[in-house]
C-alpha cells in the first residue's frame, strides 16, 4: 500500500490521498443518509482509507464488497449510472479459466450485469448471471464481505486511540450480519441478505453454486442493511427502490425551471448538475435541504447550502425555502467554545458519527463559520425577492433578528465596524470562511495572517445583508429598522474601501489580519465583493479586469490565488485552483455590474473544463493549471464529485450571462444584455415560476448581443429585455 500524502484542511483534520486512490475511478450511489462508492467493475476494494464502501450517518458499514466467478476476477466491459444516476449498471464477463495448462473455459461465455440501487440506508445489487455456452454449466459466484464501521473522520486521516467493540460475523442461512458497539454506546449492523440463499455462507462472503442449462440464466438478489440503533429500514426491493428514487429526483429536477439548448454536450452538462443535485438532497434534519458533497461533507453544511440555494434561485425556490427553515431551526442558542457556538449564529456543519457523538472531533453540531449567518440574511431577503412569500419571512424573521444580534455582540469582536473569526477551542476551525485550508489567508510575504481576520468577502455579505434587508424590512412595515439597516449598511461601505482597497494591484485585500494590517495579495474572494454589490462602479471595473487577467485566470477558471504570490500552488486546496461555486459567485459579480460578456467568459471556461475532467460534470474543485492547447485541466484527487455548490454553479453561471433577475414584487423577470459564448447558438429556459404566473424563454445568440423572445406566458407577469 503506498504512503498516503496528507493534505491539511484545518489545523487539527486532514485528508488523506494516496497515490493509488487518485488512480481508481469511483462511482456514486447516494440517498438521503447514506452513500455508496465503487470501483468501475461495482466492487468495494479492501477499502482502508480509501473512501470506497457503503457509509451511513458518518459511519462505513460495508469496507469490502468483490465479486469473483470461479474464484477469479471477471472481466470489466462497461460500467455506468442508470436511471439519471438512480443506479449504478457494470457489465462483465469471465476470463479465460485455465487448469494444468489446458483452457477449461474460454473467456466471454458468461456474462453478469450487476445493478445497484441505495435505498433508505439498503443497498440492493441484482446479478443476472447468463451462459452463451451450448452444454450445462457450473460456475461458482462468491461475494466478498467485510465490515469495518470506521468513522468518516478516520477514513479522511484522523486517528483514533480506542475504538468500540466488533463482533465476529454471525453467520446466517441467507447471509451474514456483522455488528458494532461504538464508544458512543450505539450499536450498529450490517445485515447482508441474499435470495436465493447461497449454497455457502462464511464470515468472509458467501458463495453460489449455479448450473446454468445451454444458453441459460439466473437471477440473484443481494441486500446489504445499514442498521443503527436497531432502527431498520422497512424491506423494499431493487424494483421498488429503483421505482422510488426514480420518482423523488423527477421531483427534486422539477422543481426547477427546464433548461435546453442548441448545444447537446451544454444540455448534457446541464443534466448531469441537477441530478448531481437531486442526489444529494436530504430529509434529515429538515425536508428539503441538500448534502454537500460526496465523500468528505456528505451531511449539512451552512455555509454549502446557503451558497447552492443563491445559485438555484432564480430558476426555482424550492431549495432556498428547506434551507432557511433548516438553518433557523439549527441556529445557535448558547455560548459553547467547544462548538464555536454562539446565540444567533448559523451552523457550520452537522454531523452524527461516533467520533462526532463522542466529541473526538467538535463537529457534531459545530458553529465554526463566519459567513453562514451574514449569508442567512442575504438568502432570507433574495429568497422574499423572488417569491413574495412574507408568511415564510414573517415565521423566520425572530431568526433574522437573531442573527443581527450576533453580528453585532460577537461578529465584530474588536469594535472597528468590521465582521471577524477566531476560534474559541483549540479544536476547532483555524480559517473559518471558505477557504478554511491551515494556509488559505496569507500576505504578499508569504506570511500566515494571524486570527481574529477580517475577510473581504464577509464584510461585503454583512454589507448585502444591511441593505438586502432593509428593503425587506420596509416591506413588512418595520420602518425603523429598515433606516437603521440602512445607515449601517453605508457606513460599513465607506470603511471598506478605505481599509481593503489595493490601488496598485487594482484589487481588494483578502483579508485584514489581527493587527490591521491588509493581506495584499490577489485573491478570487474579491469577486464576492462584485456579487455582494458593495464594490464602487469605478472600482469594481478595475477588479473584474484583475481577476481575468492571465495571472488569475489560468483559462479553466479564476483561481483561487493569482500566480506569482509566494504561496501560489495550482496543486493547492485554496491557493491557486479553481473552484466552480466560487468562479459562478464571481460571474454572478460581473453581471450585478453590466459586464455579462465577462460572466460569458467563465461560463465558457467552466463549460470546457467539466466536459474534459468528469463529462459532463464539475467537481468540487480542479488544479489551477495555466489552459493550454495540448493540456486539459488537471483533476484534483481528493475533490467530492458530486458537490452541491458545484452543480448548481452551472445554473449561476448561465443566469450571469443571461443577466437574468427575478423580481416577483414586481412580478418581473428581467435580462440585462444576455450574452451566450460562440458555441451556444440558442438557450431556453421552460416553466419560469413567478408566484403563480409562469413564463417560457428563448435567448438567441447574435452578432452583438442576444435576442430574448417569449415563447410561453400564463398570469400576470412582465418580461423587460436590457441591451
Amino acid at each position: 500500500m503506498p504512503t498516503p500524502e496528507r493534505i491539511r484542511i484545518g489545523t487539527d483534520y486532514y485528508l488523506l490521498a494516496s497515490a493509488l486512490a487518485a488512480r481508481r475511478p469511483r462511482l456514486v450511489l447516494s440517498h438521503r443518509d447514506s452513500f455508496a462508492i465503487f470501483d468501475d467493475a461495482g466492487d468495494v476494494p479492501p477499502a482502508g482509507v480509501e473512501p470506497y464502501g457503503l457509509f451511513h450517518r458518518g459511519t462505513r458499514f460495508l469496507s469490502r464488497f468483490e465479486l469473483r466467478l470461479n474464484d477469479g476476477l471477471p472481466v470489466l466491459l462497461s460500467s455506468a449510472p442508470g436511471a439519471r444516476g438512480s443506479t449504478l449498471v457494470s457489465h462483465l464477463a469471465n476470463g479465460d479459466e485455465r487448469r494444468d495448462g489446458e483452457v477449461v473455459l474460454e473467456r466471454d461465455v458468461v456474462a453478469l450485469e450487476r445493478t445497484k440501487v441505495l435505498c433508505d440506508a439498503v443497498l440492493h445489487e441484482r446479478v443476472h448471471v447468463r451462459s452463451y455456452a451450448a452444454e450445462p454449466l457450473r460456475v461458482r459466484l462468491s461475494l466478498l464481505v467485510a465490515a469495518d464501521f470506521a468513522d468518516e473522520f478516520e477514513v479522511r486521516g484522523v486517528e483514533r486511540a480506542r475504538h468500540g467493540t466488533l463482533a465476529e460475523p454471525e453467520v446466517r442461512r441467507d447471509g451474514i450480519r456483522v455488528r458494532y458497539l461504538g464508544l458512543d454506546g450505539v450499536t450498529r449492523e450490517m445485515r447482508l441478505a441474499c435470495e436465493p440463499p447461497p449454497a455457502d455462507v462464511r464470515p468472509g462472503g458467501v458463495h453460489f453454486l449455479l448450473d446454468l442449462p445451454p444458453r441459460g440464466e439466473t437471477v440473484l438478489v443481494v441486500s446489504i442493511g445499514c442498521v443503527t440503533g436497531g432502527e431498520a429500514a422497512e424491506p423494499c426491493g431493487p424494483d421498488a427502490a429503483i421505482a422510488r428514487l426514480r420518482a423523488e429526483r423527477r421531483h427534486r429536477v422539477g422543481e426547477l425551471a427546464r433548461i435546453r439548448s442548441s448545444n447537446e454536450a451544454f444540455d448534457a452538462w446541464m443534466r448531469r448538475s441537477l441530478d448531481d443535485l437531486a442526489m444529494l438532497r436530504t430529509d434529515t434534519p429538515a425536508a428539503g435541504y441538500v448534502q454537500a458533497g460526496i465523500p468528505w461533507f456528505a451531511t449539512v453544511f451552512g455555509r454549502d447550502g446557503l451558497v447552492t440555494a443563491f445559485e438555484t434561485l432564480a430558476f426555482g425556490p424550492d431549495l432556498a425555502a428547506a434551507v432557511l427553515r433548516t438553518l433557523a431551526a439549527l441556529q445557535g442558542r448558547h455560548e459553547d467554545a467547544r462548538r464555536d457556538e454562539e446565540p444567533g449564529k448559523i451552523l457550520h456543519e452537522l454531523r452524527c458519527g461516533e467520533m462526532a457523538a463522542t466529541g473526538e472531533v467538535p463537529f457534531g453540531r459545530y458553529y465554526g463559520t463566519v459567513d453562514a449567518t451574514p449569508l442567512f440574511l442575504c438568502l432570507l431577503a433574495a429568497y422574499a425577492r423572488r417569491t413574495a412569500d412574507l408568511a415564510l419571512v414573517e415565521a423566520l424573521w425572530p431568526a433574522a433578528e437573531a442573527a443581527f444580534g450576533w453580528i453585532e455582540a460577537y461578529g465584530d469582536r474588536d469594535g472597528d465596524g468590521f465582521v471577524e473569526y477566531a476560534r474559541r477551542a483549540g479544536s476547532g476551525l483555524v480559517h473559518q470562511g471558505w477557504k478554511d485550508s491551515h494556509d488559505a489567508i496569507s500576505h504578499a510575504d508569504g506570511g500566515l495572517a494571524e486570527p481574529p481576520i477580517a475577510l473581504v468577502e464577509v464584510q461585503a455579505y454583512v454589507f448585502a445583508a444591511l441593505r438586502d434587508m432593509a428593503e425587506l424590512a420596509l416591506r413588512t412595515g418595520r420602518v425603523a429598522a429598515a433606516d437603521a439597516w440602512r445607515a449601517r449598511a453605508e457606513a460599513l461601505r465607506a470603511r471598506f474601501e478605505t481599509a481593503f482597497w489595493l490601488d496598485d494591484e487594482g484589487t481588494y485585500a483578502l483579508a485584514l489580519d489581527r493587527d490591521k494590517r491588509p493581506c495584499r495579495v490577489v485573491a478570487s474572494n474579491a469577486g464576492h465583493a462584485l456579487w455582494a454589490g458593495i464594490a464602487a462602479p469605478e472600482r469594481a471595473e478595475r477588479v473584474m479586469a484583475r481577476l481575468l487577467r492571465e495571472d488569475s485566470f489560468c483559462g479553466w477558471g479564476v483561481r483561487t490565488l493569482g500566480a506569482g504570490t509566494p504561496r501560489f500552488n495550482p496543486m493547492s486546496y485554496h491557493n491557486g485552483s479553481v473552484w466552480p461555486h466560487d468562479n459562478a459567485l464571481v460571474a454572478a459579480g460581473c453581471a450585478r455590474y453590466g459586464a455579462t460578456e465577462r460572466a460569458a467568459v467563465l461560463l465558457d471556461a467552466l463549460f470546457h473544463a467539466g466536459l474534459a475532467l468528469d463529462g459532463p460534470r464539475l467537481p468540487e474543485l480542479f488544479c489551477g493549471f495555466a489552459r493550454g492547447e495540448r493540456s486539459g485541466p488537471v483533476p484534483y484527487p481528493v475533490a467530492c464529485k458530486p458537490q452541491a455548490w458545484a452543480a448548481a454553479s452551472v445554473l449561476l453561471l448561465l443566469q450571469a450571462a443571461l443577466g437574468l433577475e427575478v423580481d416577483a414584487w414586481q412580478r418581473r423577470v428581467t435580462l440585462t444584455h444576455a450574452t451566450l459564448p460562440p458555441w451556444l447558438d440558442r438557450v431556453d429556459v421552460v416553466g419560469l415560476r413567478v408566484c403563480d404566473a409562469r413564463v417560457d424563454l428563448s435567448v438567441h445568440r447574435r452578432r452583438f448581443g442576444a435576442a430574448v423572445e417569449v415563447t410561453g406566458r400564463e398570469g400576470d407577469l412582465e418580461v423587460v429585455v436590457r441591451r
